[in-house]
């Protein structure tokens, strides 16, 4: 396992609570975990570290959302996925080590952009789910980010509101959606060494901490200011992926 200070395990702990609530339909809080973990590990590594509590919280949100599923949408997305993350898998041995921190910085400010477009006007989803060609594009872009960063949600959010689902049905067929994608990256990031049985022992104590996210997340998500909590969030991972950066 790391060694983590006192410091450091509190802001571990914090980014595994923001993973719960991220799939318990708080969109974007899973980038803010990302790049929690980004500054308090080596970066490269941070993402074999996310990999594993992303799966458990994904397990937990499809144990809780499961019966909100639309299949239509998770099977059209899915092949272009795939071949999104063996593009990431492909790019990351040529990515250097000093680079790779800024590389999050820098795709966390583009996902952003994105969610601060689709909500200050609707015109970006207007056309999006009914185009015949934008899944394959969309569904690439998400595996090649989720691959490099962990950090497809916002793009996978755009285009889910953009079908214009419920609120649970959007958290339901993201929760499926991610639980495949990352099961499918597993192989890819413990053949690059991501994933150590160091790295799985944190990840085993940090279960509880994601199994809180997730049920609080569920418990919020009808009784509190949704938007409220994510242009906090999107404050708080501007300010994060600038740090990253610079």
């Amino acid at each position: 396992m790391p060694e983590l200070n006192l410091a450091q395990w509190g802001l571990v702990v914090l980014a595994a609570v923001s993973i719960g609530l991220g799939k318990a339909g708080f969109a974007g809080f899973g980038m803010l975990a990302v790049l929690i973990m980004a500054l308090v590990l080596p970066a490269r590594e941070s993402t074999g570290v996310v990999l594993p509590m992303l799966i458990v919280a994904d397990v937990f949100a499809v144990a809780a959302f499961r019966k909100f599923t639309v299949w239509s949408h998770v099977l059209r997305l899915l092949p272009p996925a795939f071949l999104g993350v063996v593009t990431g898998w492909l790019l990351m041995p040529h990515i250097d080590d000093g680079a790779f921190g800024p590389l999050i910085g820098w795709i966390t400010l583009g996902l952003l952009v994105l969610m601060l477009v689709q909500k200050l006007t609707n015109r970006l989803a207007a056309g999006v789910v009914e185009h015949p060609g934008i899944a394959w594009p969309m569904g690439w872009a998400a595996g090649v980010v989720t691959m490099l960063a962990n950090a497809a949600g916002p793009i996978m959010a755009i285009y889910l509101l953009a079908a214009r689902l419920p609120k649970y049905k959007f958290v339901g067929t993201a929760a499926w959606y991610f639980f495949i994608v990352n099961i499918i990256k597993v192989p890819f990031s413990a053949s690059l060494g991501l994933i150590q049985p160091s790295t799985l022992l944190l990840n085993l104590a940090l279960i509880p901490a994601i199994a809180v996210g997730i049920f609080s997340g569920r418990w919020l998500l009808g009784k509190i200011n949704q938007t409220v909590f994510e242009w906090l969030m999107i404050g708080f991972s501007f300010l994060g992926a600038l740090r990253l950066i610079w």
